[in-house]
């Protein structure tokens, strides 16, 4: 499609309109990605938590999907914009540049309650149906309802996308760049809406290759900022030094040789967001609550959908009409809930406005990934042997956690790309040992955790001494609650501590 100065876009009233942002301060929006932002498929993201339930231990972290993903729009728009700028040869045209804000933008549609909570805790446990609905919950993520709430924004708002000079093809491209592409050896060109030498603009939003994008640029900024922690990564300066550069026949955005230091220090940012924040043991106790609540509601609540057809709390994935309805609200609904059948989920949610969570016994490192059998095996085993009248199966809690640099067991700088300042067109990789002999070693380690329902101090302390003991038996490293480790138990059962450094 033509780029002339007669296309619909100039023909149209540019009514551009500017945010004060928290974070971005000025943030200048297109009239399209306004009129996205005035529909309700995105006004429903005002009511999804940013953090989940991490907002039941930081205060401050109250924000919402909504500032995030007007966020990313800016950034996607600050970086596009910046590399066409920088590099005229790469041909970025208005399509483009309108195409990669509007993914940014909507790259979020498809979050549930309490964000990750719903699609990594509730989903996967919930129950499945036969049929298509059922295969789609066995593998569903966020990203995928992303495009289909996207395509149902477009049409059931009758948004007019050909006024802004957009087709068939730029809606293949921003539902492409919402998802990323991990693997181009495999994409057909033909069918995503861009050709092979501009794949540097599918890196923008979600970047397979290495995990450097400008979602993360604005949710490490803008956690930091509510949770009131220090973020080291300058998303601004590795905009200033982006450059598009050819590997293997590919055109990656590519970073000052200079730079690695920062994007070291922007990988660090986040796994000390997940250690201090999104995976805190109280957090996730909280959030593995609210989906148990989740899961004991799902079949009680109703959501109308397309066709005046009734969904539950699960089964809404299946249509974006009854999505759309789908938010943090469902807390409120089951707490306020006179319902006998949301009983369960009622009480279970009360115990959590009134601190009365699941109580964290200790944690011990994993050299393997377990599966969910062994899970549930280990909870039966830290239940015998214990004084009868004290604890069983039910009242134990494991869960497993991960925590890595973003590309599992990888070093992600591995897969970033750098030039340098006597060769801007030349991509290459900078060895880890090159950098500082002082970087991690291993960028991955597995946790269990474990948690006990009953809260009161003799059981928690009668739950924590079998840990202890469990752990023994396992061959396990000694557990750890806080900052040090949980006291010995010795073979009379005392509880005797365990001194630093074997002094």
């Amino acid at each position: 499609m033509s780029d002339s100065s007669e296309t619909p876009q100039k023909k149209l009233k540019m009514d551009y309109k500017v945010f004060n942002d928290p974070i971005h301060k000025t943030v200048k929006l297109h009239p399209l990605l306004i009129k996205i932002i005035d529909t309700p498929q995105f006004q429903r993201l005002r009511n999804i938590k940013q953090l989940g339930g991490v907002y039941f231990v930081y205060p401050g972290a109250s924000h919402n999907r909504f500032e995030h993903s007007i966020g990313v729009g800016h950034l996607a728009g600050q970086l596009v914009e910046a590399l066409r700028t920088r590099q005229p040869e790469l041909n970025i045209n208005d399509r483009d540049v309108l195409c990669v804000k509007i993914a940014g933008l909507c790259h979020d549609l498809g979050h549930g309650p309490f964000s990750h909570l719903y699609d990594q805790m509730f989903i996967p446990k919930a129950t499945h149906p036969s049929g298509e609905l059922g295969d789609k919950m066995a593998k569903w993520k966020h990203e995928e309802a992303s495009v289909e709430m996207f395509d149902h924004l477009v049409k059931s708002n009758n948004l007019k996308l050909d006024a802004y000079d957009l087709n068939d093809e730029d809606v293949n491209f921003i539902k492409k760049m919402i998802e990323g592409v991990k693997d181009p050896e495999a994409v057909q060109w033909s069918e995503i809406g861009r050709e092979k030498d501009k794949f540097f603009l599918f890196e923008i939003v979600a970047n397979k290759t290495n995990g450097i994008d400008v979602d993360k640029f604005d949710y490490f900024a803008r956690d930091c900022y509510h949770l009131g922690m220090q973020n080291n990564f300058d998303h601004l300066r590795f905009i200033q030094f982006a450059r598009v550069c050819e590997v293997n026949g590919l055109n990656h955005i590519c970073s000052r040789d200079k730079e690695v230091g920062n994007l070291y220090n922007m990988f660090h940012t986040r796994i000390c967001l997940h250690r201090r924040a999104y995976q805190h043991s109280v957090c996730k106790s909280i959030e593995y609550m609210i989906a148990e609540a989740f899961l004991k509601a799902d079949e009680h609540i109703k959501i109308k959908g397309s066709g005046g057809k009734e969904f539950t709390l699960s089964t809404a994935i299946g249509d974006m009409e009854a999505y759309t309805k789908l938010t943090d609200h469902v807390f409120q609904q089951i707490l306020n809930s006179s319902s006998v059948e949301l009983a369960e989920a009622k009480n279970i949610l009360e115990r959590i406005i009134s601190r009365d969570h699941y109580r964290f016994l200790g944690e011990t490192r994993l050299k393997q990934v377990p599966t969910s059998e062994t899970i549930q095996c280990w909870e039966r085993e830290l239940a015998e042997d214990v004084p009868r009248g004290t604890l069983k199966l039910q009242d134990f809690v494991v869960l497993f956690t991960t925590f890595n640099y973003g590309m599992e067991d990888e070093d992600p700088i591995k897969n970033v790309y750098f030039y340098s300042k006597r060769n801007l067109n030349t991509a290459f990789n900078i060895p880890k040992d090159q950098v500082s002999k002082l970087l991690p070693v291993c960028f991955s380690e597995h946790l269990i955790r474990v948690y006990s329902r009953k809260t009161d101090e003799q059981s928690v302390e009668a739950a924590r001494k079998r840990l202890v003991q469990w752990c023994i038996k396992k061959g396990l490293p000694n557990p750890q609650y806080g900052d040090t480790a949980t006291p010995d138990v010795n073979p009379g059962g005392n509880i005797q501590n365990n001194p630093p450094d074997g002094k």
